[in-house]
């Protein structure tokens, strides 16, 4: 008769045993004589001290990837690649930063080449390491290189880019060339700037008057901007809506388990779904012509299949993303005071620009240089629908594609100054088409968008630094070393004092 002790045993032996043959090597796929070698389902991410390129480390359960240093480096483990698949939900402190150094490991063991690797759930990704293979990334059509739609999704400022791995689906050409219009993508300024800056320097004295700014404080104005702006004045104040929208966006971020639960989720949604909708399309009846709900109201609709609501809300849902980067803006000038008086003399001098207002092009090399340490989106995952050939190695239809644009921002081989705050940078000319730096995305998936939010984003610190000076921050950051790999928003806390 089996003992309970002995039956433990028989457990602990069966578990080892798996683990025996989990850590296997898998034999690496023949292709056709004279064809491009075909990728196995995921070549090997060598562990520590291992032989061949063959053999593959397994990790804690916290960590769903492993690499390894280059023996020349030592044989310290470098997990974190795992980070780059969990969407875009907040990163913790140290995550970007294990991610970086188990990119750099991955690129100093097997070179520029992209790299597939395997999660511990079996789905393989290819990871772009060399900025020649970026032009090529944004360049393809989706109907060869598609949006995957991620399951944890932040907005990009103002407009959630289909390339940006951040949209739910692709949205069709005819819709995505009416949001262009309408946000004006191609002019820096946009053409209803005089209502939209009048209810930002409005909103702005919310944080103006204060003796402290944090995120509370900077979600509170800039949602009752984004609200005025999106939908009128008649919107500034309602906080109801804004509460629909987040409840929204964490029903879109939060795992559901069970049928009943999910049952039940489904149904919430529903119901708040359709309180908002009926709230915003109240509110776009009666829009104002410079509005972007009376923009686009005013659009011709000849198919028939534009949502000037469902696209309002998307806009109010994207805006949530100008706070944050409002506040890292602002703390990184207040850790380098010679930047803050240069942009306090431009935020001066704009009362009198007259027909330039709007344009603030220190302030907006800031906010640049801000989303470059600090994106938005970090990650661009699309997914191949037709097989593809990448540094003569074939990839089947299906293949995941991760572009670690942080990554790429922030690489000291390929990046002079990449962790030193430098918005000077922005002035070159060519900057803004540098593939990799992207903080709206490139090509046909660049952000429509982005002048919009950088004219919101600027002006919003204009209206701060005209009268006010960053004198405290927390964090203390270092004005000369290299800066944190992640900024925490919630733990932003800046001082005020009157100029």
């Amino acid at each position: 008769m089996r003992t309970v002790q002995g039956a433990a045993l028989d457990g602990l032996r069966a578990r080892v045993r798996a683990l025996a043959a989990r850590r296997r090597p898998e034999r690496v796929g023949r292709s056709p004589r004279g064809a491009a070698p075909l990728a196995d389902r995921g070549p090997a991410l060598p562990g520590l001290g291992a032989a061949g390129p063959g053999r593959r480390t397994f990790v804690g359960p916290s960590f769903r990837y492993a690499a390894s240093a280059p023996e020349s480096t030592g044989r310290a483990t470098l997990a974190g690649l795992g980070d780059l698949l969990r969407g875009l939900a907040r990163p913790r402190p140290g995550e970007v930063r294990a991610s970086a150094a188990a990119l750099r490991a991955l690129r100093a063991r097997h070179g520029d080449a992209p790299a597939l690797v395997r999660t511990r759930s079996g789905r393989t990704v290819l990871v772009l390491l060399d900025p020649q293979d970026l032009r090529r990334f944004y360049a393809e059509p989706v109907s060869v290189l598609a949006a995957a739609p991620p399951g944890k999704c932040r907005g990009a400022i103002p407009e959630e880019s289909a390339d940006s791995g951040c949209s739910r689906g692709e949205l069709p050409a005819d819709r995505r060339q009416v949001s262009a219009e309408v946000l004006a993508a191609d002019l820096p300024v946009h053409p209803s700037c005089g209502s939209f800056l009048a209810a930002l320097a409005e909103e702005a004295r919310h944080l103006a008057d204060a003796q402290a700014l944090d995120l509370a404080r900077a979600r509170y104005a800039v949602h009752r901007a984004a609200r005025r702006i999106v939908l009128g004045d008649a919107a500034a104040g309602d906080e109801e809506l804004t509460g629909w929208l987040t409840q929204l966006r964490a029903e879109g971020d939060s795992p559901r388990g069970g049928r009943v639960r999910a049952a039940c989720s489904v149904r919430s949604v529903r119901s708040v779904q359709d309180r908002a909708r009926a709230r915003i399309e109240e509110y776009a009846a009666h829009a104002a012509a410079d509005t972007l709900a009376g923009r686009v109201a005013r659009h011709a609709d000849p198919t028939g299949g534009l949502d000037p609501v469902g696209q309002a809300q998307h806009w109010l849902l994207a805006m949530d993303a100008v706070p944050e980067t409002l506040l890292r803006t602002l703390l990184l000038l207040g850790a380098h005071p010679a930047e803050q008086d240069l942009a306090a003399a431009e935020a001066v001098a704009e009362d009198a620009a007259g027909a330039d207002r709007g344009l603030l092009p220190r302030l907006r090399a800031c906010v640049r240089e801000s989303l470059r340490l600090y994106p938005v989106v970090p990650d661009l995952i699309r997914v191949t629908r037709a097989e593809t050939e990448w540094r003569g190695v074939r990839y089947p239809a299906g293949t995941s594609v991760l572009l670690p644009a942080a990554f790429h921002q922030r690489d000291p081989e390929r990046v002079p100054a990449a962790h030193v705050f430098v918005p000077g940078r922005w002035k070159n000319p060519g900057a803004d088409q540098d593939l990799r730096m992207a903080p709206f995305s490139h090509g046909g998936g660049r952000c429509p968008g982005d002048q919009l939010g950088l004219m919101m984003t600027a002006a919003l610190c204009a209206e701060v630094l005209r009268s006010r000076r960053i004198a405290g921050t927390r964090p203390v950051l270092d004005p000369v070393g290299p800066l944190p790999a992640t900024l925490d928003p919630y733990g932003i806390r800046l001082t005020l004092t009157r100029r």
